[in-house]
């Protein structure tokens, strides 16, 4: 069985890598999730990686606080957590770049397309870090706009929940899942499960997006390869 998909750009969530745990980072998990990414590999997958913050920092939890600085707190948390999938990756024999949206050398490599694309056709794997670098842009829209960058087949967006519901199926029971929608569609009934400017973007450039849960960390080989899971997204 051949990949669907010939290079992703993977948003993870920053709430799934805690996976239950008591801290912020689920070490098993992330082994697990490397474990994965390591069988993409060899079936030839070329792999971009974005993580979110939420199990560090959101910017609601600054009550008060400037927006602004609040927002660099969260692209600072991004890097903790790709830091933490590099050193996880590495452990499990992949190649790995951290590249950062805002120069930090210490940290990782700063972002250029031209050197993430080489990262990616030399076969490792790039974990994007500190979101677009600027205040007021979330880490979908981040993601979104990398995968476009970088001529992504796909975002494969793995969160804690499995898909798209027509409403937040933890407080509406009557909540059902959608197996397929448009992005005109998710805009027009106000679906939040993205972030309005990251649906115009992958929208407008023909991107597709699959959301699906990462409760299981084989869900990544499953979207990669075709199989039908989650929610795709379309123009």
């Amino acid at each position: 069985m051949q990949p669907k998909y010939k290079r992703i750009l993977l948003k993870l969530s920053g709430e799934a890598l805690a996976a239950g745990g008591e801290g912020i980072l689920n070490d098993t998990f992330l082994t697990r999730v490397a474990g994965v990414l390591s069988r993409l590999l060899a079936e030839g997958v070329e792999i971009g990686v974005i993580v979110g913050a939420g199990n560090i920092w959101r910017g609601r939890q600054g009550v008060g606080m400037d927006r602004t600085r609040g927002d660099y707190m969260g692209m600072l948390a991004t890097s903790i957590n790709a830091l933490a999938l590099s050193d996880a990756f590495l452990r499990a024999g992949i190649d790995a770049r951290v590249m950062c949206a805002i120069q930090m050398p210490e940290i990782g490599e700063y972002y250029t397309r031209d050197a993430a694309v080489r990262h990616l056709e030399a076969g490792r794997v790039v974990i994007f870090a500190g979101g677009l670098g600027r205040p007021y842009f979330s880490t979908d829209t981040a993601g979104a706009l990398r995968a476009v960058e970088i001529g992504a087949d796909a975002v494969l967006m793995a969160k804690n929940i499995d898909g798209v519901y027509t409403a937040d199926p933890k407080t509406d029971p009557t909540a059902k899942k959608i197996d397929k929608i448009t992005y005109s569609e998710v805009l027009a009934r106000g679906l939040r499960v993205i972030d309005t400017t990251a649906t115009a973007l992958s929208m407008d450039n023909k991107l597709p997006t699959l959301v699906f849960g990462l409760d299981d960390p084989d869900n990544i080989y499953r979207a990669a390869m075709g199989e039908e899971l989650g929610t795709l997204i379309t123009e």
